[in-house]
């Protein structure tokens, strides 16, 4: 049916001058595209008998190698197969159910590969509640080709052998008896991984397990701990809410790990000429907003008094605007009653308390069965970092976290150079890694063997879909060596899974091929190894640390970067946010109005790309100088957004640094 709508596709357009904007209307691109001097001549292209198909072959590999021009190909020798080569049949692809679990991305999927190379991710349909499998995560096999990878242990630099690097390590934890060790890693949800490290804690009892969430959701964690006992994150079904109410909460993007677009997508299905309302709270614009019914620009202080507003208490300081849209979102909620659900962002205990409080009882929450995808505690974490700067943590141990790069200030890094005892398993030899005496290489997730509880009483395993490509060790297999709890982690998973999860008649094989179980068994989770208090209130400065200044600073990830662990992924450095449609690099994003007052522009110059102002963004004693400006419509006045997971520059190729 043909429409007559005109849909506004830039700010530009708002200048009736614009030379620009007129050439748009006319033409898709302001400058033809240099075709013939990339593919050649057009009389040689019309004289050539090369077919549709193989010119289309050409130009897609042409175009990817102009992209990809800074990736060298990493893999010299032949891939080995993971199954015997009588099992394969050429031209024919394999499935594997395996899962992801990086401590920032959380997802079981489906792994297909041809002639033993992974070379596609899907979801598995099999798991009900399999998380975000978003673009990094099906961005991750090539991050598995990464030329940067670490390709074996490293002693001071240098390279060693495995059995080396056990023997330093005995002969450190030894010598570091009686002194604060501390392990810090990421949120593995893995059953199996918490009961090693119990074990490891066991045999060294001056080492302290502490989980570090990079992006934290430890005041979500922290209010739900205190109002029902256990620690982990509330799980939502959209798909039941006939009114959400999200304040400062980007559920559709990457808040509390994500993966919640399906069930809203059903919601917004109109079914007996109704459908879901969505009511969105927030400063920076994100996809939950681009999708609200009804959005409202606030800044994070409005966003306090907005969640005491909806959740019966008394809000001061709201703007007319903002209150009337409140008390219409929450005549809304009253209407809907256990159908309405409201969320929120915040980093601030009372205000994620207040949240859980109006949601219990409700068809939309389910507090019997959290998430278990995020562990962190703020204030353990910080702990650390100042134990380490004043010198009294003596070792670390650090497992899929790079708190060099990604802990706030600059005193740590010169900290940690002079501990007595530093161990890093990375993937790459990132920041940390490349400062640390001794580098355990880690293998990729699709190289490995493992087992996860993503949702409480939803269980899955981790296994390969090749064979590890360098001399690269998992940590699990590490401490099954070190605690001598056997000869590989494999059979240190397959015992366990036998004597727990598997015990309702479901076969090891069975769990393998499906890649997901059900089952209501006990396990050890990350919050048993991990020590520390829940805080009652915001303690650690997260909300007032943003409130100092001009502006109020708007943290947040992107779908393309996340938390910067892929940051040397050609396609997800190239893929354009869904919002800004910006690529390649980071800027600030800031309200029209903010911008006029401070003489701030952006404009379309001759070929259609966008120009405009760089700022120095400064925050207690780091400033990030000339951070390009972009001004985003729908930002609330008085904020800026920046996002996570740039600036990285070790184990990073040099045109992909930003």
């Amino acid at each position: 049916m043909a429409s007559n709508k005109k849909y506004w596709k830039s700010v530009e357009e708002l200048n009736e001058n614009s030379s620009i904007v007129e050439t748009l209307k006319q033409n898709e691109f302001t400058e033809p595209i240099p075709t013939d001097t990339f593919l050649g001549d057009k009389d040689s292209l019309a004289a050539s008998s090369t077919t549709r198909r193989d010119f289309l072959k050409y130009v897609g590999f042409s175009t990817a190698a102009a992209s990809l021009a800074a990736c060298e190909g990493p893999v010299i020798k032949s891939i080995p197969y993971v199954v015997a080569p009588d099992e394969i049949v050429p031209g024919v692809a394999n499935y594997y159910a395996t899962t992801l679990s990086d401590g920032f991305d959380f997802a079981n999927v489906l792994v297909k590969t041809r002639e033993g190379r992974p070379i596609k991710i899907d979801r598995n349909d099999l798991a009900q509640s399999g998380g975000s499998v978003n673009a990094r995560v099906h961005a991750s096999v090539l991050s598995m080709y990464d030329a940067n990878r670490l390709q074996g242990p490293k002693e001071d630099g240098n390279d060693i052998s495995w059995e080396r690097f056990d023997t330093v390590v005995a002969q450190k934890m030894n010598e570091m008896s009686g002194k604060d060790v501390v392990l810090l890693t990421q949120t593995f949800a893995s059953p199996s991984t918490s009961k090693l490290i119990e074990a490891f804690v066991a045999k060294y009892p001056n080492v302290r397990h502490v989980i570090y969430d990079t992006v934290s959701s430890s005041e979500a964690l922290d209010a739900f701990q205190n109002k029902f006992g256990t620690r982990g994150l509330a799980n939502y079904d959209f798909s039941k809410a006939e009114v959400i109410v999200s304040v400062g909460a980007d559920f559709l993007g990457d808040w509390q790990g994500g993966g919640y677009e399906a069930g809203y997508a059903k919601g917004r299905i109109p079914k007996n000429g109704k459908m879901s309302k969505h009511y969105q709270f927030e400063s920076n614009m994100t996809l939950s907003g681009a999708n609200a019914d009804v959005r409202i620009p606030a800044t994070p202080a409005q966003q306090k008094e907005i969640v005491k507003a909806l959740t019966g208490g008394n809000a001061s300081g709201l703007p007319e605007h903002i209150m009337e849209a409140v008390n219409k979102a929450s005549a809304q909620l009253k209407k809907a009653g256990s159908n309405g659900v409201v969320i929120t962002g915040l980093p601030d205990v009372a205000s994620q308390t207040l949240a859980l409080e109006c949601n219990e009882g409700g068809t939309v929450m389910d507090p019997t069965s959290p998430r278990l995808t995020a562990m962190g505690s703020t204030s353990e974490v910080m702990n650390v970092m100042n134990g380490v700067m004043s010198g009294s943590v003596k070792g670390l141990i650090t497992v899929g976290v790079n708190p060099v790069y990604s802990f706030p200030g600059t005193g740590f890094e010169e900290a940690y150079k002079n501990l007595e005892f530093s161990l890093a398993f990375a993937i790459r030899e990132d920041e940390t890694a490349s400062l640390a005496k001794l580098v355990g290489a880690t293998p990729h997730y699709l190289e490995s063997w493992g087992d996860a509880q993503l949702q409480k009483g939803t269980f899955s395993l981790i296994q390969p879909t090749i064979r590890p490509l360098f001399n690269t060790r998992q940590f699990q297999d590490c401490l099954v060596q070190w605690t001598n709890n056997g000869d590989s982690y494999y059979d240190y998973i397959k015992t366990m899974w036998s004597d727990t999860v598997l015990t309702n008649g479901i076969s090891w094989s069975k769990a393998l091929h499906d890649g997901v179980v059900v089952s209501d068994a006990e396990v050890s989770t990350d919050s048993n190894t991990a020590g520390g208090t829940t805080e009652s209130s915001t303690s650690n400065s997260a909300m007032a640390g943003s409130m100092q200044g001009a502006f109020d600073l708007i943290l947040y990830t992107k779908t393309g970067l996340g938390d910067g662990q892929q940051a040397n992924n050609p396609w997800l450095q190239e893929l354009p946010d869904p919002i800004t449609r910006t690529s390649w690099d980071n800027y600030v994003t800031i309200s029209a109005a903010d911008a006029a007052e401070l003489g701030l522009e952006n404009k379309n110059v001759a070929n259609g790309a966008l120009n405009g102002s760089y700022v120095n963004v400064r925050m207690d004693d780091v400033t990030i100088e000339r951070v390009p400006v972009l001004i985003q419509p729908g930002q609330a006045k008085g904020t800026v957004g920046l996002a996570l997971g740039y600036g990285r520059k070790a184990a990073i190729q040099s045109e992909m640094q930003t």
